[in-house]
């Protein structure tokens, strides 16, 4: 009879040590699930904005709500966040950006741009009469 071989183990997270760029990879699938449901919110704006002024009432008193505006906020985080770590990893498809300091700035360029982003295009909302 033949001896068991031992082989290693499959490496699992809580071998790695946990870099900026393991999470925000984690994040990015998270935003793009998110990003599913919010569209459903999308549509329904849209729906109701279509079949009249009573059905578009509803949606706007939900996203006009502190639950709603939580909501919207975090749907719009999600979509820039998406969007910059998309272009993150755009440049990684190109062949650029793998030195070490280079994933780092990256990394927390899509994350800090992402938050950035979401600020911006609140406060361009509410500076041009969308937060009444």
């Amino acid at each position: 009879m033949t001896a068991r071989i031992e082989r290693p183990l499959s490496p699992h997270m809580q071998v790695y040590r946990w870099t900026l760029t393991m999470a925000l990879s984690i994040v990015h699938r998270a935003t793009g699930i998110a990003l599913y449901v919010g569209t459903l919110l999308l549509v329904w704006w849209l729906v109701a904005a279509a079949s009249g002024p009573a059905a578009y009432a509803n949606v706007q008193a939900f996203t006009g709500s502190i639950i709603g505006r939580l909501i919207v906020f975090g749907y719009t985080w999600a979509l820039m966040h998406h969007m910059l770590s998309g272009i993150r990893h755009f440049v990684w498809d190109l062949g650029y950006g793998f030195k070490p300091n280079e994933r780092e700035a990256l990394t927390w360029g899509a994350l800090i741009g992402g938050i950035v982003l979401t600020v911006l295009i609140w406060i361009i909302g509410y500076a041009i009469g969308g937060g009444r």
